[in-house]
This record gives C-alpha cells, sequence and structure tokens, in this order.
C-alpha cells in the first residue's frame, strides 16, 4: 500500500523490505527519522522549558535562544523531512529506497550534529559546527544520486529546496561564530521549508484526498494542477525570497499578501471539507491552511501591525510542525500496514498541535499572560509528539509488513 503519491509515468514496480537481515529500525528512512524526529521534538522542548524556567546551559555560546531556534528548524525538521525524502524519493524514481549500512551512516550524522550543538564548545565552534553542516550536504547528495539515476528531472526542483536550507544552517553557524545577525539564515530556512511544504503538499495532499474520495465515490474531487498551481507557487518563492533577503519592505509585504490569497485559493481547489469524517486526511489540508495563514501574518508584521515572532510561529509550529506530524503519521501507518485512519491517540496529536501553532502568537498579543501561553503551547507541543512515539515507536522499531512495504 503506497502512501506517497507517485508518478503516473509507466516503471517497475518499487522494490520494498530490503536489509531484512538486520535491525528493522534501519530497513528504511522513515523508520530511524521519523521516531529521532518525534523524540528530539519533545526532548528540545523540554530543555528549552528548563533552559527558561530554571536557567539550563544549553547551547553552550550560542545560548539558549538561537539553539531552540536552530534545533527546531534545522534539527527536528530536518530529520522529519528526510524520514519523508527517502521514503518518497524510491517512489518518484522506482529505484531501491537507502537502507542499512548506508541509512546508519547518515541517521548517525544527524545524530551526532544534536549532541554537538547541545555543548558546542566541548569540540570547539569550528568541529561542532563542521559536524552538523554535514547532515544537509549528505541528504542532497543522496536524493541527487536517486533522483538523477532515475531521470526525475522534474523533481530537480526539491534539491534546490535541500540545498538552500543546507546553505541556510551553514550560515547560521558562520554568522553565530562572527557575532553577525542570524535573521537572514533563519528567515532563508523558513522559507526553504515552506517552498518545501508547498510544492511537495501539492502532490501529497490532493492525492490522498482524491484517493479518499474516491474510495467513497465522491463525484467532486480535488482540482489536479495546473497553471494556476504555478503561478501560486512562484509567486510564493518570490516573497519568501523578497523576505529572507529583504524584510519589512513594502514589496514584501505585498508579495505576501497575495501569496497569501493565491494558496488560500489552492487549498479550496483541494476540497478538503469532503473528508472532515477522516481526520488522517484533514489534517493534510488543516496543516496547509498554516501556510497562507503565515503569509498573512508575516504580511501584517512587515507592515507593523502584528508582532514578527508570532508571526512566524504560524509556519514554524502551524506549516512546518503539523504537516511533519501529518505526513511522519500517516507514512508511518500505510509502509508498516496499520489502517489508514486516524486512531483517538492520533487524532488527539494533532490537536494538541494545532492548540500549540494557535496559543503561541497569543503570548506577543496578551504579553501579561506570556509566561502562562509560552507554557501551555510548550506543553502542547510535547504531548502531540509523546503521543507519536508512544503510538509508533514501538511500530517502527518491530513491525515488518511480509509482502513489502
Amino acid at each position: 500500500m503506497t502512501q506517497i503519491p507517485a508518478d503516473t509515468t509507466k516503471r517497475q514496480p518499487v522494490p520494498r523490505g530490503i536489509a531484512r537481515s538486520g535491525p528493522v529500525l534501519f530497513s528504511y528512512g522513515f523508520r530511524p527519522f521519523f521516531l529521532a524526529a518525534g523524540i528530539w521534538a519533545m526532548a528540545a522542548m523540554v530543555l528549552w522549558i528548563g533552559a527558561l524556567a530554571a536557567g539550563w546551559d544549553i547551547g553552550g555560546s550560542y545560548g539558549g535562544a538561537y539553539w531552540h531556534a536552530h534545533e527546531m528548524l534545522f534539527g527536528y525538521s530536518s530529520a522529519a523531512l528526510a524520514g519523508f525524502l527517502l521514503t518518497a524519493v524510491p517512489n518518484w524514481t522506482g529505484r531501491l529506497p537507502v537502507s542499512g549500512t548506508p541509512l546508519i551512516v547518515l541517521f548517525a550524522v544527524w545524530c551526532a550534529g544534536r549532541l554537538a550543538l547541545l555543548a558546542p564548545d566541548m569540540l570547539g565552534p569550528p568541529l561542532s559546527i563542521a559536524v552538523d553542516a554535514a547532515f544537509l550536504p549528505l541528504l542532497l547528495a543522496i536524493c541527487a544520486r536517486e533522483i538523477i539515476a532515475g531521470r526525475k528531472w522534474k523533481d530537480l526542483k526539491i534539491l534546490a529546496g535541500i540545498l538552500a536550507l543546507a546553505l541556510a544552517n551553514l550560515s547560521f553557524h558562520l554568522l553565530m561564530a562572527s557575532g553577525g545577525d542570524t535573521g537572514m539564515a533563519n528567515r532563508l530556512g523558513v522559507a526553504a521549508f515552506i517552498m518545501l511544504i508547498t510544492v511537495m503538499g501539492g502532490r501529497v495532499v490532493p492525492s490522498f484526498t482524491r484517493n479518499w474520495l474516491a474510495r467513497r465515490h465522491a463525484t467532486q474531487l480535488p482540482s489536479p494542477y495546473d497553471r494556476f498551481d504555478t503561478v501560486t507557487l512562484l509567486t510564493g518563492l518570490v516573497a519568501l525570497t523578497l523576505w529572507a533577503m529583504l524584510p519589512e519592505t513594502l514589496w514584501s509585504a505585498v508579495a505576501f499578501l497575495l501569496a497569501a490569497g493565491l494558496h488560500l485559493a489552492r487549498l479550496w481547489r483541494w476540497r478538503g471539507w469532503q473528508c472532515w469524517d477522516e481526520k488522517l486526511v484533514l489534517v493534510l489540508h488543516l496543516g496547509y491552511a498554516f501556510v497562507p495563514a503565515g503569509f498573512l501574518a508575516v504580511a501584517l508584521a512587515q507592515l507593523g501591525w502584528a508582532e514578527p515572532v508570532a508571526a512566524l510561529h504560524f509556519f514554524t509550529v502551524g506549516a512546518i510542525g503539523l504537516m511533519t506530524l501529518a505526513i511522519m503519521s500517516r507514512a508511518t501507518r500505510g509502509h508498516t500496514g496499520l489502517p489508514l485512519t486516524a486512531s483517538v491517540m492520533t487524532t488527539a496529536s494533532y490537536a494538541a498541535l494545532i492548540a500549540a501553532a494557535l496559543l503561541r502568537p497569543l503570548a506577543s498579543i496578551w504579553p501579561d499572560s506570556a509566561t502562562e501561553l509560552l507554557s501551555a503551547t510548550g506543553l502542547c507541543w510535547i504531548t502531540a509528539f509523546a503521543l507519536y512515539v508512544i503510538e509508533y515507536g514501538p511500530v517502527l522499531l518491530q513491525r515488518r509488513r511480509e509482502r513489502g512495504e
């Protein structure tokens, strides 16, 4: 049961279930990276709350706030991205997925980056930077090899997103080391993730929705990809580029407002309201809804009508957080043979993360209650990923499918 939309072009079936003689965890890319993403999402938030409430020393000379920003964007999110791509790319190309020793090496590099940045001064900043900065280029090389070998030229745009993330991560470290402003690096990282969500979400969301509605003999299905989608993506790219390079300008704000409207119309064309009773599908639409919401919020912030940090969290907690959790839970169920329907625990994890995405901006709107709201946001975030790990951790570690994944 394939859970990542594939091309309609004719090709050989994707070989599944390799590396069966070793640990189940390293038989497919989604297993270690989705599990690690869930665990690190919890652990990093606990550490950040400890730094705020009890003065825990995390991040060394980087400081707790910069460490938190980096680990949410380049730590957790990169693991979730790797799990998705290492599962999706084989479906797109028809090639064997990465597993066994190569997967172990890639995963070890990601883990080393997390450990190095907890106390970067122990290894020394240059070595810590090198360790952390190695992961995304390595992931880029693996995906590039598979896409080029599979001759899936239209998927090369995914590589541009990974490259932008790698450059943003390296820029963040270099700016930290030189005492510069990391704002542009952070914006570039967020922009790259949002573009990846809009590109890959444009394949995943309508495809899964169409499949679900077709099984129920619905007559009105999501609109297929057309020129409107292309215009929407290009508008978003221009807006995000302007924001990354020239924030707080009128042109950037106008571009963001236009992108918000186009992405909202795009989402409407996918007819998400028709699948309200299947939360495994509905959550994809809710996650994507934070994309136009983020464009609108950041546009208002650039015009001085909203607080910038609060606006940014519509992108980070809402769009990135909820979309990655949605894909992680759906792909885990589909690729381990579980029914493709959201359990009570899975639905609760979605609700907790939506609550986190909505509560975080309120801390800036109501500063007198900021401490309580930030605490509630952190608790909701931890709860969402704790539920994922509790439900799917044993599945990722132990459950195999007899007839392929």
